[in-house]
């Protein structure tokens, strides 16, 4: 009998801060009998023949499951304001395929985008207008863009918006609990996946018979 190939779960995230939680998550869910793509571990496959975007983006497409970690670095690629980079990139990839994700998004982002909504910048392009400084807790608003684009904010119903969960962390050891928890039933995990796709064939098939001429 031929040996039934891993899922694969890829990880998403900026590297600088978090080395050691990105190590501990790669150990638990290698552990758990996960194929895991990470930058930080260089297992992302990579072709010589295309941009570092393309390749990141490639592997979202090709993952069983999506595991995204936002944190109060906005991450490298980014050539201006307008360009958003790889790590925000791949989250918009993965909710627009609908991948099974799961998302962990620093509790620092979540306070900041609190306190600024309650002094009037409520939205990405207010939020754009403001010029931020160099510190050392967030290095660019668009961290909240990436929070808000995971919650599914700009979905207006609420029962609409699904795969919209999003965990707060503020410790390696809050982060690791929800990995743990979240992908230690592999069966389970592996059946939620089936089901996922399954549903996605039905919609698939559905929308094609609504659209034949």
């Amino acid at each position: 009998m031929a040996k039934k190939p891993k899922l694969i779960v890829m990880v998403s995230s900026t590297v600088y801060g978090i080395e050691e939680l990105l190590d501990r998550v790669y150990s638990i869910l290698t552990n758990f009998g996960y194929e895991v793509w990470m930058s930080h571990k260089g297992t992302v496959p990579v072709l010589s023949n295309k941009t570092a975007f393309d390749n990141c983006l490639d592997a979202v497409k090709n993952c069983d499951l999506f595991l995204g970690i936002i944190t109060t670095h906005y991450g490298s690629g980014k050539e201006d304001k307008k360009t958003k980079s790889i790590t925000h990139q791949e989250l918009l990839k993965a909710i627009e395929l609908n991948k099974p994700r799961w998302v962990l998004a620093h509790d620092h982002v979540i306070f900041a985008r609190t306190l600024l909504s309650n002094i009037g910048y409520k939205s990405s392009k207010k939020r754009s207008e403001l010029d931020l400084h160099k510190n050392m807790v967030i290095d660019d608003l668009r961290v909240i863009d990436m929070y808000e684009a995971a919650i599914l904010h700009d979905t207006s119903q609420l029962k609409e918006r699904k795969g919209n969960w999003v965990q707060k962390f503020a410790t390696p050891d809050d982060a690791q609990l929800y990995a743990s928890a979240q992908f230690y039933r592999y069966q389970e995990v592996e059946r939620f996946l089936e089901e996922h796709l399954k549903d996605a064939k039905a919609v698939r098939k559905q929308v094609s018979k609504e659209v034949k001429p």
